[in-house]
């Protein structure tokens, strides 16, 4: 039985190798994303749909741009941010 531990183990080891050098191969890279964001710069804030691959961001497109003070700001933001989920999803689909 104890002759059986060691080609045992090491034919775990390869498996374990293989899954590992497989897994991380270039080529199998995750696909990019479409995803809505917001960003506020110098008491604006800022509406956008940005592309992320690998958590890096790639490509951006600027929805809207809202000044803090504005009195309908809040108004303004949910309309925005629905048109940034929206074309976000429009890219999505064009991208399948």
């Amino acid at each position: 039985m104890r002759v059986l531990v060691l080609p045992l183990a090491l034919v775990l080891v390869v498996l374990l190798a293989l899954l590992i050098a497989a897994s991380s191969r270039p080529g199998r890279r995750e696909p990019p994303r479409w995803e809505s964001a917001t960003e506020l710069r110098d008491g604006v804030t800022i509406v956008l749909v940005r592309q992320v691959v690998g958590g890096r961001e790639v490509g951006r497109q600027i929805v809207a741009e809202i000044p803090a003070d504005v009195p309908d700001w809040e108004t303004r933001y949910h309309e925005a941010m629905a048109a940034a989920r929206s074309r976000a999803a429009a890219f999505r689909s064009e991208a399948d």
